[in-house]
């Protein structure tokens, strides 16, 4: 229990009259009344002991120790009874010091009036003095002495409706004020979405403002912002991948992105969707976006340049007639990229047949090396992970090792002689070979028909997941000892494998976008036929878009039609 002078009485102490405490206090000021022998001033050494200070409460002390009230949820639910309640949990709120800045502060009150009325003289002040002393002294015995409370030689109660009067205080007390700051200058409004489609690539929206960061509200953790390009961005993939890049899944959630988007004249509406989306999503990472369709002003500067569209395969339509319609689309963005992308571009072909696209678009982008350029096969990889967990009875990340040789076609080859499974190789923990020669290769072969028929649209979502793990492969190190697929540029390759094509290989990288090829691999008889097959495809398919690649004229003798289902 605390008497009147804040100090603890202990519980088998009886409380004091009031007009004992009433004594006490002018006593006190009678004594702090005394000419001091020491000059005024501030500071330490000046400090007038006479004066007692206020006494020290932690926070959320219990005021009795008989009363087992859980004062803090108290506190906080009336708190919030009356509206105040994400006030009072303000985990730097002080209840005590608060309750006594609001009350009075007697003790600073009485040292000033005394300082005062040392500087006067007469009777009349003094008298004064003595009254209005009385007064300040009457007042704080009230309250420290509530009606509601009693003592005895077993307990102390503090009645709860006194505690809440001191929370109701605090829930009214005036917050700090917070400056709100908008990172966008107050003179510029948000800009109109592109004017003329048809002529030039523009920023879109809120991404049109200018933004003027003060340098204490940058962040200085982030990384220097890239240029993501992508083409097909009104399509279904995209639909899906953008918003992936846009939220720092793929390229990590400290690198700010600019986001690129190429469409079409007839998709143009569809691109301003997209955009209107990722304006509404509020991606803290993207900084920028820009739509347009002309390659030649989305492409400017860009860093990564995801290919993704291209045109599907009509009914009764060749595959020669394909490679040819869809290789002409990727000469133009082969000479766009060369012209005014960085020339450290890294270029992922989607759109099918990606081998070959990504061959064409290479060729004509002398200035960017071929290094750069990928076909994805990684969806082919991740249903190959997939097929042979479900038969070993694990879970997909105990799968490792696995290589898509070839074309991405019915002739890839799911390797499993190479894969492991715990570390171990494949055939050492699936011991049938008939299954996995046959079985397993014909349904990685086939996934996107089964799934085709099963959903009634192409593997829109698995491919944008795909994609964002073949980009996260580049730009995070290789865990040790494993290794991913990509189809890329044979010249140099280890395999003995034709040069001068894209083809789907074992890789491994630093983490700094550049790979190298995994040269302790193992091959059978089996393998080598298969990749052969692969192989022979490839080089058949590049001659039929010789003219495209500044190479002569087209011979298209393709050997059979083996483009995967859902490409049709």
């Amino acid at each position: 229990m605390l008497n009147g002078n804040g100090d603890y009485m202990g519980e088998s102490e009886t409380q004091p009259k009031v007009s004992d405490r009433v004594n006490s206090v002018l006593n006190k000021i009678k004594d702090a009344s005394k000419p001091s022998s020491s000059n005024s001033g501030y500071g330490v050494g000046n400090k007038d002991m006479n004066v007692r200070s206020p006494p020290v409460l932690k926070k959320w002390d219990v005021i009795n120790e008989s009363d087992t009230t859980d004062d803090e949820a108290a506190f906080t639910s009336f708190g919030t009874s009356v509206g105040g309640g994400n006030h009072l949990e303000d985990e730097d709120f002080d209840f005590y010091d608060g309750y006594e800045d609001q009350v009075v502060d007697l003790h600073g009150a009485l040292k000033e009036y005394r300082d005062f009325m040392l500087s006067m003289s007469g009777l009349f002040v003094r008298c004064t003095y003595v009254l209005l002393t009385f007064l300040l002294a009457s007042m704080a015995v009230a309250e420290l002495n509530p009606a509601t409370s009693f003592t005895s030689s077993q307990s102390s109660y503090v009645a709860p409706s006194a505690r809440l009067s001191y929370h109701r205080r605090l829930s009214f007390r005036h917050l700090p004020r917070t400056g709100i700051r908008c990172s966008v200058t107050s003179d510029k409004i948000q800009a109109p979405g592109v004017n003329d489609a048809k002529t030039k690539q523009d920023c879109f929206g809120v991404f049109c403002l200018t933004y003027d960061l003060k340098a204490e509200d940058k962040t200085k953790s982030w990384k220097k912002m890239i240029n993501v390009a992508v083409s097909g961005a009104a399509g279904m993939i995209s639909n899906h991948l953008l918003f992936k890049l846009a939220s720092g899944e793929v390229f990590g959630p400290d690198q700010p992105i600019a986001l690129k988007l190429l469409g079409s004249e007839r998709s143009f509406g569809a691109l301003e969707g997209v955009a209107m989306e990722l304006e509404d999503s509020l991606y803290p990472l993207l900084r920028e976006v820009s739509i347009g369709i002309d390659p030649y002003e989305v492409f400017e500067n860009a860093e990564w340049a995801l290919l993704i569209g291209a045109k599907p395969r009509g009914p009764g339509m060749e595959r020669a007639a394909l490679l040819d319609i869809n290789g002409q689309i990727f000469v133009e963005q082969g000479k766009a990229l060369n012209a005014v992308a960085s020339r450290n571009v890294k270029v992922m072909v989607v759109g099918n047949p990606c081998n070959t696209n990504a061959l064409i678009c290479m060729k004509n982008a002398p200035n960017i090396p071929a290094k750069n350029f990928h076909a994805l096969t990684r969806l082919d990889e991740n249903r190959a992970k997939c097929q042979l967990a479900l038969k070993a009875g694990v879970f997909y990340d105990k799968v490792s090792n696995v290589t898509i040789w070839g074309n991405h076609s019915t002739t890839q080859v799911p390797d499993f002689l190479n894969a492991k499974i715990h570390g171990i190789p494949v055939p050492e923990v699936i011991r049938d070979r008939k299954w996995l020669e046959d079985e397993f290769t014909q349904v990685v072969q086939t996934r996107g028909g089964a799934l085709i028929k099963k959903w009634g649209r192409s593997s829109a979502a698995s491919t944008a997941v795909s994609i964002v793990d073949a980009i996260r492969s580049l730009v995070t190190p290789t865990p040790e000892g494993d290794w991913f697929s990509s189809g890329v540029y044979t010249n140099g390759n280890p395999y003995e494998i034709a040069e001068d094509i894209v083809f789907s290989m074992p890789c491994r990288s630093n983490g700094d976008g550049d790979y190298e090829l995994v040269k302790d691999v193992i091959f059978d008889d089996y393998l080598r036929d298969k990749i052969k097959k692969s192989e022979d495809e490839l080089l058949a398919e590049k001659k039929c878009v010789a003219h495209l690649t500044g190479e002569g004229i087209a011979v298209c003798d393709l050997p059979e039609d083996t483009m995967l289902p859902g490409e049709v």
